[in-house]
């Protein structure tokens, strides 16, 4: 109605709240229909309908995420672009940024491809979305910053509003890092009453924010999926999100940036190269789109495809589509040749559009080393350039800096001195998210507490670690060893760190040493004995320190026979994988061979890792800062969870509340003894299994980790700034505070989001499928565990609970939380043989069937009907049909909005939460009011 008033177009459409409603509404707009969420992020729970069938489900499941859905016309196809604005009190009214998605209207844009500014616009299509870009904003009443998001016809000047946030979004973030316009600080000034003209512009330090920034380099921001890691997802992609991060990369060239994002993305991929061998239905891959649809129409091209013909598949602009041309051109080119032999223009070239040493290095058939020789003899080397914002017009006083192939001269001084470098951590995926930024961050700031100039390298838009008031330089760049090597011959560091970011940085330390560069704190060659399996378990073996029995197998045969020897279950890991990627449980030969077989598709060309998996034990953590080999601070942390769940999908608690003093004191003995051997200096983590006093090693990584923020906020004593000073030399007092001493208690809480990946198993095993975590404190156990499941979208069951509870002796384990939800007041549903279980033991449960049964009444249908409060299903591991049962509950649990718990130990834990809090009166009514 606003957007009427002023005369501008939204799609055309109806808001309903019911399925009838929007069955309505449909027939009016006319199938396809775009149904969307109202009150939601990313897309969720929306999709398109081609008829009342798929409509009727749509809304179904979008209905118990809210109570409004969107039913509007369909405009797939159509361009997708963006556009920032920011206006003051007084009306003044700037556009920061213009965003275009490579991808066109029917996949969101957290999924697509971006770039920045827009490229394939005419003039007289930019400045008619900017004039109704100023007066949305205008007519809307807005102060501050909003995202105005548009489709346009390809093929003629018509456009629709899609979507006005009047608050910062993913988008704006974005935009604040491809202009170097801080859009959330001038907004909040906006907020409390300064005007644009009065505002310095952060970049020029000499003229104000009222200014529309103008670029001389492009900025393209490319998704991060980890859709691998879920059982049954659907890998195709569309309106709602399922990107897990993002990378952003700057340079002079579409071809340049587009490869740079593809090698910051960290998924295996040198550049758009390299993926021919995965498409056997090209066309199929073209018109549905997946993670991969850039190395699709890439291959399409190799095949002979024209642009045209992959235009009308993908619906991308020609004019993208002739760069990625130009890419697969320059390969075509440098296929077959020899890097002894290469023309001097053909190496520029490949340069200048985006090629790594390492790229070039495999189409030529040499390696990454002698690529690096050849180019620095020919004088082919980046130039450091700098975001400016202004196009050069102004001079820019800004340390925020890329490199790139595409310039003649660097544009500030590399003279730093005393400066360290801090390699961040890159794209968030599922493994390593904002918690490494955390420690980048923290990193950086006590490094320059200390007197050093600080230099931060990372790729990731999203994070504080690129934000370039944090650091004296800031490198926007990729994390390879290239890059790397090419900022530290430009800075000269005096050494750089690596063990705040993660995996990535710490997978470069040797390679880094071998070229020269100064890696700070435990040194690279013990590194190196952590991460290598072979030295970590001759180390503890010689340490008298007792890990699970393991082997390293290159076949079937071998596998099979250990296995048999050890006894199973068995733990399957392929080598080189991070988060727990392809780990699997085998309880059988049978279930072996089936996951092996996964493992090879993973990762054919490495052997695979076999252990013996240790059932029924409690997992506990350490992390600690060792200064010259000696164990300086520390927090143990246990598991709610029992061995099986990944770490990352696990629920901490720190205190540790259930385990006892004989573990914890050999807990920290064997980290002493590790952190004396492997002469630590800096962040480390230790992960134990302890069944009742016998503790095992399962393995040892020497830098932070992903639980570090919440030990440090939850001990008050910020581990990451305690770290940095004793790598960087300092001689700190020695600390020995213990979780004695706390009087209240942490507990972290993961975060999932089966709700987006379509078809996925939501079932926790030693491969980690969290998203995100929260942190919670409480007086006691109970208390900050319920309000950690809160904080994460859990509610509490008011009514009902559906119960299916596994094999026999999990049957058992849960018997009394049985009892203790139905004297609760609540009513107890279950699947037929917990129902005669619970019955057999005086508790009352109503049978629901198995999805597949034709017998009524069924689990799902109530689950649909809204009649469950809560799921809980423990997953089996016996017949098929139970397998596929189960599954359907947990499925629809998730797509229904029903809260859902699958582990046996949670599922205690909660109830033994709930019942505590209603020991006086077991009225739900008294306990809601406790939360």
């Amino acid at each position: 109605r606003k957007l009427d008033e002023s005369g501008l177009k939204p799609p055309f459409g109806k808001a309903a709240a019911s399925v009838d409603e929007a069955v309505a509404a449909a027939n009016e707009v006319g199938y396809p229909v775009m149904c969307r969420i109202a009150y939601a992020l990313g897309g969720l729970g929306s999709g398109i309908a081609r008829d009342e069938e798929e409509l009727t489900g749509l809304v179904q499941k979008a209905l118990s995420h809210t109570g409004q859905v969107l039913v509007e016309e369909c405009l797939k196809g159509w361009k997708e672009v963006e556009y920032e604005v920011v206006r003051d009190k007084s009306d003044n009214c700037i556009v920061v940024c213009t965003m275009e998605n490579v991808d066109p209207m029917g996949i969101h844009t957290g999924e697509s491809i971006v770039v920045a500014p827009v490229q394939t616009l005419s003039a007289c299509e930019y400045f008619n979305l900017r004039s109704i870009a100023v007066r949305v904003i205008r007519h809307l009443g807005i102060v501050g910053e909003c995202n105005i998001q548009y489709a346009l016809d390809p093929h003629s000047e018509d456009y629709r509003i899609i979507e006005v946030n009047a608050r910062l979004s993913r988008s704006s973030a974005l935009a604040s890092k491809a202009t170097g316009y801080p859009l959330a600080a001038i907004a909040a000034k906006l907020a409390l009453g300064r005007s644009l003209t009065e505002l310095e512009n952060a970049v020029t330090k000499s003229t104000s924010a009222c200014f529309e920034p103008a670029l001389d380099y492009i900025v393209v921001k490319y998704p991060r999926w980890d859709l691998q890691k879920f059982k049954n997802v659907s890998e195709s992609l569309g309106s709602e999100m399922k990107s897990v991060g993002e990378v952003m990369a700057m340079g002079r060239s579409f071809e340049e940036v587009l490869q740079k994002a593809i090698r910051m993305l960290d998924v295996g991929a040198h550049g758009l190269c390299g993926f021919s061998d995965c498409f056997d239905d090209i066309d199929g891959e073209l018109e549905r789109p997946t993670d991969k649809r850039l190395f699709a129409i890439a291959e399409a091209m190799r095949r002979g495809r024209s642009v045209e013909e992959i235009a009308s598949l993908t619906g991308v602009d020609r004019w993208f589509l002739c760069k990625i041309r130009n890419i697969v051109d320059v390969e075509r080119k440098l296929s077959g040749t020899v890097i002894g032999d290469i023309p001097a223009d053909l190496l520029r070239e490949a340069k200048k559009k985006g090629f790594s040493d390492r790229q070039i290095a495999g189409l030529t058939g040499c390696v990454e080393g002698k690529v690096r020789e050849k180019r620095k003899s020919l004088s082919i080397e980046p130039v450091v350039k700098q975001i400016d914002t202004l196009a050069a017009e102004y001079p820019a006083q800004t340390n925020y800096l890329y490199l790139t192939y595409n310039g003649s001269s660097d544009d500030v001084d590399l003279s730093s001195k005393d400066s360290v470098a801090v390699i961040g951590g890159g794209p968030y995926r599922i493994g390593s998210s904002v918690e490494f930024d955390w420690c980048c961050v923290n990193s950086i700031l006590t490094l320059a507490d200390l007197g050093y100039s600080t230099i931060m390298i990372n790729c990731n838009p999203e994070t504080v670690s690129t934000d370039y008031d944090i650091c004296d330089k800031l490198y926007f760049e990729e994390l390879t060893l290239e890059r790397m090597l090419d900022i530290c011959e430009k800075e000269s560091p005096a050494g750089v760190i690596v063990s705040m970011g993660g995996q990535i940085p710490n997978n470069m330390a040797a390679a880094l040493s071998e070229n020269g560069v100064a890696v700070l704190g435990t040194s690279p060659d013990d590194i190196n004995r952590a991460e290598n399996r072979h030295l970590f378990s001759r180390l503890l073996d010689e340490l008298g320190i007792v890990q699970p029995p393991w082997k390293e197998l290159t076949n079937i045969e071998e596998v099979e026979e250990f296995a048999d020897r050890i006894g199973y279950p068995v733990l399957i890991r392929p080598s080189f994988v991070l988060s727990g990627a392809a780990m699997s449980v085998a309880l059988s030969r049978a279930e072996l061979e089936e996951y092996l077989e996964k493992a090879s598709d993973i990762n054919r060309d490495h052997p695979v890792v076999i252990t013996k998996f240790v059932t029924g034990a409690k997992e506990i953590d350490i992390d600690a800062v060792g200064m010259e080999g000696e164990l300086y601070c520390y927090a143990i942390s246990e598991h709610v969870e029992n061995a099986g769940v990944h770490s990352g999908d696990a629920t901490l608690v720190l205190p540790p509340q259930r385990t006892n003093l004989e573990t914890m004191r050999k807990v920290k003995t064997i980290s002493r003894k590790i952190a004396r051997a492997l002469r630590i200096t800096g962040p480390f983590n230790i992960q134990f299994l302890a069944v009742n006093n016998d503790v095992s090693v399962i393995e040892c990584n020497l830098r932070a980790s992903r639980s570090f923020p919440f030990v440090s906020k939850v001990f008050r004593m910020n581990f990451i700034d305690l770290a940095t000073r004793i790598i960087m030399g300092e001689r700190l007092p020695r600390i020995d505070r213990s979780a004695v001493d706390l009087d209240y208690v942490g507990v972290k809480a993961p975060q999932f989001s089966f709700t987006r990946l379509k078809g996925s198993d939501p079932v926790l095993d030693v491969e980690m499928t969290s998203t995100g975590e929260v942190a919670c404190l409480g007086d006691d156990f109970n208390e900050a565990f319920l309000k950690s499941l809160l904080s994460v979208g859990f509610r509490i069951p008011e009514r009902s609970v559906l119960l299916s509870t596994g094999p026999i002796d999990s049957k058992a384990y849960l018997l009394g939380s049985g009892r203790v939800l139905a004297d609760a007041g609540l009513k107890l549903y279950a699947t037929r043989g917990t129902a005669e279980f619970l019955g057999r033991n005086g508790i009352e449960a109503e049978i629901l069937r198995w999805p597949l049964s034709k017998k009524r009444p069924g689990a799902i249908e109530y689950i649909a009907a809204g009649k469950i409060d809560l799921v809980i299903n423990i997953p089996k591991n016996i017949e098929r049909e139970e397998l596929d049962n189960d599954y359907l509950i947990r499925r629809a649990a998730v797509d229904f909005n029903v809260p859902l718990i699958t582990n046996l130990q949670l599922a205690r834990r909660f109830t033994e939460a709930f019942g505590s809090r209603s020991e006086s009166d077991l009225k739900i009514k008294s306990w809601k009011e406790y939360v």
